[in-house]
């Protein structure tokens, strides 16, 4: 009989990171791939994403709807309750062997939960890593001490796992999924990419994106307008932006980026839904990343680009070289801008190299999955240090 894998996605941007994954599960003979879409891959506002899995050749066996209409505390964490109650019965139905979670949203907190309670052990892509400005730092720990198999993307990663007390045995460091998907994927031509998305690159490019910081109150319009006043600034430089996530305040963001890009048509242009292929052949043809994304961090410095990593959203990731920090503030933001566009940074850049590993991620997990154990019970010793 097929071990049973069911795969949680949540977001276009996981679901980018997982699809070589997906795909390495659902070709393997004795593994039966199930995927539920839930978050924001069902909400036409992020632009009902859930029908690129499908259009991608995958069978999703199960929506979970839970957002709500609204981006405040109180709705995250009620959306948070109603995707617990509806991961419980979709559980029941389906009967998975392993559970398969990346990261650290509140949408898969909610999978690990009724997972947990159900006893269906959990293999969790991303543990060990810190990113003190959100909450997401929080629901990544506590998904940790769910998980039963940890698969990090990194050796200091792995030493945190075992500080939270898991068993090292069933801790893998298999490197950044970010890393497969762009040595994996056929990246678009600058041609063909300009004609599918009507980006018009000029001779300077920078890409925006930008997320709350959920454990900060209501910065979001402050620090996203610094951004705003110093790209305003710049002459001669394109600029593409990406939506936030359907983060406390991500609205606010996503009516100043609008806001913004009609009364600036003529050098920038805003994506809700932009597609993992597209913004990774995006990265190709720009001078860099500004914003807080993790993306900035994990697979920019694979293009060999700058990233300007704004607050402290990803404070405490692992960063290569080519990563340039500064505080949320107009004046901080320009001298980052100053120093990508410098030459010794320039330079920096033909060297650098990504911490996260050099690919062949998904066959590791994938090795795990189909051989490892499956517990009798999820019982879990604390292991002390």
């Amino acid at each position: 009989m097929k071990r049973k894998i069911c795969v949680i996605t949540g977001s276009r941007a996981e679901y980018g990171v997982l699809h070589w994954l997906m795909k390495g599960i659902q070709c393997t003979n004795d593994l039966q791939l199930q995927i539920i879409a839930t978050g924001t891959h069902l909400s036409p506002e992020f632009g009902l994403t859930y029908k690129e899995i499908e259009k991608d050749g995958f069978d999703i066996n199960r929506k979970v709807e839970m957002i709500l209409s609204a981006d405040t505390p109180s709705a995250i964490a009620k959306s948070t309750g109603l995707g617990i109650i509806a991961f419980a019965d979709v559980f029941v139905d389906l009967k998975p062997d392993i559970v398969v979670i990346l990261g650290d949203r509140y949408e898969v907190f909610a999978a690990a939960f009724a997972a947990l309670v159900a006893c269906i052990p959990i293999a969790h892509i991303g543990g060990g890593e810190t990113t003190e400005g959100a909450f997401d730092e929080s629901i990544r720990h506590s998904i940790t001490k769910m998980a039963w198999w940890h698969f990090v993307a990194a050796g200091e990663y792995a030493k945190r796992v075992i500080q939270l007390g898991e068993d090292p045995k069933r801790i893998i460091n298999v490197g950044g999924l970010g890393i497969d998907v762009i040595k994996r994927s056929r990246l678009l031509t600058k041609k063909e990419l300009m004609g599918k998305t009507g980006i018009v690159f000029g001779k300077r490019n920078l890409l925006i994106t930008y997320h709350p910081v959920t454990l900060e109150r209501q910065t979001s319009k402050m620090h996203f307008q610094s951004i705003l006043e110093v790209l305003n600034e710049l002459d001669g430089v394109y600029l593409i932006f990406t939506m936030p996530n359907a983060d406390t305040d991500g609205r606010i963001i996503k009516r100043m980026i609008d806001d913004y890009v009609s009364t600036h048509k003529e050098n920038s242009v805003a994506f809700t839904l932009m597609g993992h292929t597209n913004y990774l052949s995006t990265l190709q043809f720009i001078d860099g990343v500004i914003g807080n994304s993790s993306s900035g961090i994990s697979e920019a410095p694979a293009f060999k680009i700058g990233t300007i990593n704004i607050g402290d959203r990803q404070k405490g990731r692992l960063k290569a070289e080519s990563i340039i920090d500064c505080i949320p503030t107009r004046r901080s933001i320009k001298s980052a801008v100053e120093t990508l566009y410098s030459e010794g940074f320039q330079k920096v850049l033909l060297s650098v190299k990504s911490p996260y590993g050099e690919g062949g991620v998904a066959e590791k997990i994938i090795g795990v999955l189909r051989e490892a154990k499956l517990p009798e019970e999820i019982k879990k010793g604390f292991c002390d240090s």
